[in-house]
């Protein structure tokens, strides 16, 4: 039996087991008091005989939100409750993506993460336990509906331009830019030798590959390539494992719990920064009042010129992909990783050796890491920190991200991450359709009263230190006093 047939047998199955909303309503219309339904409803449908349906559970949104503990998760999408509490060891996403949304509505996180969701509610269906009740609104009451609508009406619009349609010619060239400019470098040391000039020369050559490697195996693992997510998953092993060196698995797990919840403690682990940063308004008042000092947090802008942009990628990212690799026993992660090693001996080994091929790698990755620590921390740290909130979330996302003005250069240098407010709300839109959708966004933001932050990239790099400088200035308050 195919996949497909299954899913329509499972379809199938739950559809003869899902209860009816209306039989749960007294006669004024409201729920029964134990939010059960003892009673069933003949259906007739294409002429087939009589099925018996059984009523859905309906809750409020005061009993779902008890629901929010890692042994206990309850999702609302679309109005409809799932109990995802023993899924969320299976979910592709990771479990603790859930687990941030769990007593909560997450239909627009659902939407946005998700390429194809007529696939993904396949998998949803035996997690369904019920709706809301009839009077409760769709999204918690501290929510701006018509906020939300806005939102929504704005994605369906986006849809409808085709918005979410990638150009495969812009990705591919891309991979082409990448790939030559690695083949390049092998061209170069064969015809002119290994000296340090060269071997400078072909540093940086091989650093340009490998940040715009950054940007693409990003695009690929938010799905915007192809169509269906598993040509997107394959090719995101082949430009992440073996271009770059990392797991693809690890970056997913992580890189998808800041979007759905960007800048929030202690659910984004891109600020999990402490003990050797601390960031934000919170973060320093409390460990100021606690009178911590790990490191003289004074000078933390120091420390991040010179521990934080050289060593981001050859040792923080680099050591954390290699240990989840290995606990978590990502077998095929592995292999492809080990593929990338290969690689670069059998291209590099013939002109610098074992240990000379090891120290050009690292090289390599020395001289990208402040390329692509300044790139995703100029939109992030300058901007809103703080603990759970739970706002819609258009909101959530404007209020932690900003963008960068668009430049042909800017485009490139940053692979499109100058609109981060576009990316972080549609994350599987192609980068190139960006700018298409930022007036847009731009006035539904200036609708609501939202700040639609767009600053020059020199300015946002500054930001960054500036802001360090402010925490450790509220640390300092707190810690003295």
């Amino acid at each position: 039996m195919k996949l497909e047939e299954k899913f329509e047998d499972r379809e199938s199955l739950v559809e003869r087991s899902q209860p009816c909303l209306h039989d749960m309503l007294q006669a004024n219309g409201k729920p029964r008091a134990n939010g059960k339904a003892e009673v069933y409803e003949k259906q007739e449908a294409n002429g087939k005989s009589d099925t018996l349906k059984k009523c859905l559970n309906v809750y409020t949104w005061q009993e779902i939100q008890r629901h929010n503990k890692e042994t206990d998760q309850w999702l609302v999408i679309d109005r409809k409750i799932y109990n995802v509490t023993d899924w969320a060891s299976k979910h592709p996403g990771g479990h603790r993506v859930l687990n941030h949304y769990a007593g909560e509505d997450a239909t627009d996180a659902f939407r946005a993460m998700h390429l194809n969701l007529s696939v993904v509610e396949l998998y949803l269906k035996p997690l369904l336990i019920g709706e809301l009740s009839p009077e409760e609104p769709s999204q918690e009451k501290n929510k701006n509906p018509q906020l939300v609508k806005d939102f929504r009406e704005l994605r369906k619009t986006l849809e409808t331009m085709d918005m979410f349609r990638a150009n495969q010619g812009f990705f591919f060239l891309h991979l082409a830019q990448i790939l030559i400019l690695e083949v390049l470098a092998w061209l170069i040391l064969r015809h002119f030798g290994s000296g340090w000039t060269v071997t400078i020369f072909i540093s940086f050559l091989l650093t340009v590959s490998q940040a715009q490697s950054s940007f693409l195996q990003h695009d690929i693992g938010h799905l915007t390539l192809f169509k269906k997510s598993k040509w997107n998953h394959l090719m995101h092993k082949f430009v992440m494992c073996h271009l770059k060196g990392l797991s693809a698995n690890w970056w997913n797990y992580r890189h998808f719990q800041h979007h759905v919840k960007p800048n929030i403690y202690p659910k984004d682990p891109d600020i999990d920064v402490g003990p050797l940063f601390l960031i934000g308004d919170t973060q320093p008042v409390k460990y100021g009042k606690k009178k911590i000092k790990y490191i003289d947090y004074e000078k933390q802008h120091l420390y991040f010129y010179m521990v934080a942009l050289p060593f981001l990628m050859p040792v923080y990212f680099n050591l954390q992909s290699i240990q989840v690799m290995y606990l978590r026993k990502y077998w095929a992660d592995i292999a492809w990783v080990t593929s990338f090693y290969i690689r670069y001996f059998i291209t590099f080994g013939p002109f610098y050796g074992i240990f000379g091929t090891i120290l050009l790698i690292h090289l390599v990755k020395l001289i990208e890491s402040p390329w692509i620590a300044y790139v995703t921390q100029m939109s992030h740290i300058p901007m809103k920190m703080s603990r759970e909130e739970n706002h819609d979330w258009l909101s959530t996302q404007i209020v932690a991200t900003c963008n960068i003005e668009q430049s042909f250069f800017n485009d490139w240098f940053t692979g499109h991450l100058n609109f981060q407010i576009e990316h972080h709300l549609f994350p599987t839109m192609p980068r190139h359709n960006y700018h298409k959708v930022a007036p847009l966004v731009k006035s539904l933001c200036a609708k609501h009263g939202l700040q639609y932050i767009n600053k020059p990239i020199l300015k946002a790099f500054g930001d960054i230190v500036r802001s360090l400088k402010k925490s450790a200035a509220l640390w300092m308050d707190a810690y003295y006093e």
